[in-house]
């Protein structure tokens, strides 16, 4: 379900970042406006979208560790928005520019798997990571000849392969093991 009432929204939103700077002893500061997503791949219908940018001297904390606890702030706005997870896209922080950072990060990480693979002819595993960051790289993977894309792998260890085109039955492994529970 759309975010209906973007000034309700933009309330809550403001009244969870508040409690988090008085009860968890951040220094945020926020602005939050409302702007107009990408067209609904669906319905073909523009959606609202919160954005919310974070400043202030606790920037560094938010967006460590690969924005991390950004992410995950992001992800409580949209659960307290009650948002499907189809569509917690409606909802964006950023802080200190990262997103368009990470994006262009992203994007020439993809260029430069696609030009190692149309040369080796070996596919090109990335880290796990996040689906966000997975279908930026997907996109950005679309429009580069030679290559095609598909995740791998289950949960926090999923991971994005580019593949020669028309090869994607070749063999791949993720460029860390696997997560192990208990000892051995």
């Amino acid at each position: 379900m759309p975010i209906d009432d973007l000034k309700q929204a933009a309330q809550k939103i403001a009244g969870f970042l508040n409690s988090l700077n008085k009860l968890g002893g951040l220094r945020l500061k926020y602005r939050i406006s409302a702007g107009e997503a990408a067209r609904d791949e669906e319905d073909g219908e523009a959606r609202q979208v919160l954005n919310v940018e974070l400043a202030g001297p606790d920037v560094p904390l938010v967006i460590q560790h690969n924005g991390e606890l950004l992410r995950a702030l992001e992800t409580l706005a949209s659960q307290m928005l009650r948002l499907d997870h189809h569509e917690h896209h409606l909802v964006s922080f950023d802080a200190a520019n990262f997103k368009a950072l990470r994006a262009q990060e992203l994007r020439l990480a993809a260029e430069t798997a696609a030009e190692k693979v149309r040369q080796s002819g070996i596919p090109f595993s990335f880290p796990p990571m996040n689906s966000r960051e997975r279908r930026m790289l997907h996109m950005a993977c679309r429009g580069l000849k030679g290559v095609e894309t598909a995740s791998v792998g289950e949960g926090p260890d999923r991971f994005l392969v580019v593949f020669p085109e028309g090869k994607t039955d070749l063999p791949v492994k993720s460029q860390i093991a696997p997560r192990r529970f208990g000892r051995r």
